[in-house]
């Protein structure tokens, strides 16, 4: 009997797990390119490799200085602004009303008092920090539910950044 509750128990993770990734490649399939401004910080952890932590403008613009978690949800949306070359600014805070034709939401999570979107770090090969020094921005994939996968940096001039660049 235990050896089918194990086998069931093993059969749900599975199936969840694969539900996740189910989930994350349709982001990154149908979700619409969304390109963030950031401001990127310590570049390097000597326990987790060379990395970015990355903060950005929206959430900078929507949240000002420290956030009292007291007074703010810890999760919600925002409503970002998109250009015509898809770089979103900060617009409002989602109440539900009806999107204008270039906006967009994107999920907030506020974590360790600060404001998240998806994730507040980007990882890279050790030794590869040059390839990502020039990032200005930050390029999601946003789903309409405001879901959201980074899924690379870009420069000024809004250029892929990363080894294929290298070349």
């Amino acid at each position: 009997m235990r050896k089918v509750i194990v086998l069931i128990a093993a059969l749900l993770l599975l199936a969840g797990v694969n539900v996740s990734i189910y989930g994350k490649e349709q982001l990154l399939t149908h979700g619409k390119a969304v390109l963030l401004e950031l401001a990127p910080v310590d570049p390097r952890s000597l326990m987790q490799g060379d990395y970015m932590a990355l903060r950005f403008k929206a959430a900078n613009e929507a949240f000002g200085g420290r956030i009292d978690e007291r007074r703010m949800p810890s999760d919600g949306k925002l409503v970002l602004s998109l250009d015509d070359r898809n770089i979103a600014v900060f617009k409002r805070f989602d109440g539900g009303a009806p999107l204008s034709a270039n906006e967009i939401v994107i999920r907030y999570r506020i974590r360790g008092d600060k404001p998240k979107f998806a994730t507040n770090a980007f990882f890279f090969q050790e030794g590869h920090a040059d390839y990502y020094a020039k990032a200005r921005f930050g390029e999601f994939r946003v789903a309409e539910n405001g879901e959201c996968i980074l899924t690379g940096l870009r420069d000024e001039n809004l250029k892929q950044l990363g080894l294929q660049t290298a070349r």
